[in-house]
């Protein structure tokens, strides 16, 4: 199976399924005498856990983050450094119906089609509980950009969106609340229409916005490496993500040139930022926002029609442990994916011999 890595000189491959004895990583590139803070990686990797919350699956997982090799005594040594995470609460029982049946929207079909086989339990490889190896590594790369912010923030759960710039809101204030949205209002409703779709027994999407500060300019390369292709290249690669747009993504494309170019200031800045940040494929030093629509969960807590792998027809029944809106969760993968692109990004920037 390929496709399992990511980044060019910071580069992370992840290993391990949903109901294996563990996931993990090994992260590669990382630089000599990095002193690195455990806790904040931990942090990082509670803020995806599941269970936290009424809205989260109920999958109890403790997910504590074990180190196997690239550190000395809290220091990265040069070497991969490679970590597992176990599974502890796996109940594999609760997919054997799905053995040789093909879940709709899932993985299910895709995967028997490409490898002959799958692991059918939760998913296996397939399962977005490889994202918790992708925090752990994206917790590394923000600790190799002290001077960079990476905010992300739920902006919509399904018809409930913010109608305001991220500007007009207290970032700070994202993790005050379940959904994860700045806006305290917004925010209960989300959560009420999260709790009123998973009394259903159905599942809903959401968009998840994130604003990158600090960065300076000039991380990025021209042409296949554009800052925003590597940015969405990243987003896209998280399960359930469906769409990706920087800057005045689609609805620059209703705009006049007039309106949308961004006029510089003496220092550099710009009056406007249009670009999200990034122009001709690298950073210009202004804040890199986008966007991230993420799908509604596949699995759902009603029957469906569907079909297994002899073509019959048959009626799935929901079962198992699943997220009614996966968005409230997947902000803190947003951030570690994005970390991921500019740390490498900055890495590949410093191996620039100057002519």
């Amino acid at each position: 199976m390929a496709g399992n890595s990511f980044g060019t000189l910071l580069k992370l491959s992840t290993f391990g399924e949903s109901h294996g004895e563990a996931i993990g990583g090994i992260l590669d590139g990382l630089p000599p005498g990095i002193s690195l803070d455990l806790q904040a990686i931990q942090a990082e990797l509670n803020r995806r856990r599941p269970g936290q919350s009424a809205l989260s699956s109920p999958r109890d997982e403790a997910d504590v983050v074990q180190f196997l090799s690239g550190l000395f005594q809290g220091k990265t040594t040069g070497a991969p450094l490679a970590f597992i995470i176990p599974n502890t609460n796996t109940k594999s029982a609760d997919y054997d119906h799905l053995a040789a049946a093909y879940r709709p929207s899932h993985a299910d079909y895709t995967y028997d089609k490409k490898y002959g086989h799958r692991d059918h339990r939760g998913g296996g490889r397939s399962s977005a509980r490889e994202t918790a190896s992708r925090v752990v590594a994206g917790a590394i790369a923000k600790q190799l950009l002290p001077a960079i912010s990476i905010q992300a923030y739920v902006s919509a759960v399904g018809p409930i969106a913010l109608q305001a710039d991220y500007q007009l809101y207290d970032l700070a204030t994202t993790e005050s609340n379940a959904v994860r949205c700045p806006d305290a209002q917004t925010a209960q409703q989300m959560e009420n229409y999260i709790q009123t779709i998973q009394a259903a027994g159905d599942t809903v999407g959401g968009v998840i916005s994130c604003v990158i500060q600090g960065v300076p300019a000039g991380l990025g390369e021209p042409v296949f490496d554009k800052l925003q292709a590597e940015l969405g290249k990243a987003m896209l690669s998280i399960n359930a993500v469906k769409g990706f747009e920087i800057g005045s993504g689609f609805f620059g494309s209703t705009q006049k040139g007039s309106a949308h170019n961004d006029i510089f200031m003496p220092d550099g800045s710009t009056q406007s930022n249009h670009s999200g940040g990034v122009q001709g494929g690298i950073s210009n030093g202004m804040p890199i926002y986008f966007r991230v629509a993420f799908k509604p969960v596949a699995t759902l807590m009603q029957n469906q029609q569907s079909i297994d792998n002899k073509g019959n027809s048959i009626v799935i029944e929901g079962k198992g442990r699943h997220d009614a809106c996966v968005v409230p969760r997947a902000v803190p993968i947003v951030e570690a994916m994005a970390a991921l692109v500019l740390a490498d990004f900055t890495l590949r920037q410093k191996a620039i011999s100057p002519l």
